[in-house]
């Protein structure tokens, strides 16, 4: 039976590092996704999966006595991914002619519908996919109400049923 995120961040917090070397090598790859289908940027997202780490490790008392820990992680991964846009001055919403032509790979296919929806649809689509969060805290994450948070799921999933069905 596989030990859950909070037991495995509780050892942390008590000084056990395999404990944290097991929720990292379980949420690594699915934070990385998330930064990276927001981002289209690699180096960034590698930076900022290390930046979202670090703050878990460091801040263990406030996620022990939180309810999720992957929660927490894309909190944090949406904190930092949120402070590198408006650092740069990104748009929120992509361009006309911003996307390159799709290429037939199915992920490629995917990765350029998911960078043709707006920032709010994109983040509340992946948070639900790669975080597998609820509504709530998707909402919760996004600084939204839960009926925004519902409002751009549907959003996002009829605009990829549209610009995946134009794809094939």
């Amino acid at each position: 039976m596989e030990e859950s995120d909070e037991a495995l961040i509780g050892r942390y917090a008590r000084g056990e590092a395999a404990a944290f070397d097991q929720l990292y090598k379980r949420h690594e790859l699915r934070v990385w996704r998330y930064l990276e289908c927001n981002l289209r940027n690699t180096a960034a997202s590698d930076e900022l999966l290390l930046e979202v780490w670090f703050a878990l490790a460091r801040n263990t008392a406030s996620v022990e006595s939180s309810a999720r820990v992957r929660s927490r992680l894309f909190t944090l991964a949406h904190d930092r991914m949120t402070q590198w846009l408006e650092a740069r001055g990104e748009p929120t919403t992509p361009e006309a002619g911003d996307q390159p032509a799709v290429a037939a790979d199915p992920v490629n296919v995917l990765a350029q519908a998911l960078g043709q929806l707006p920032r709010e649809q994109r983040e509340a689509y992946l948070l639900q996919m790669e975080g597998q969060l609820s509504v709530g805290e998707i909402a919760e994450i996004a600084g939204s109400t839960i009926g925004a948070a519902q409002g751009n799921l549907r959003q996002a999933r009829l605009a990829l049923r549209d610009l995946l069905s134009e794809a094939t």
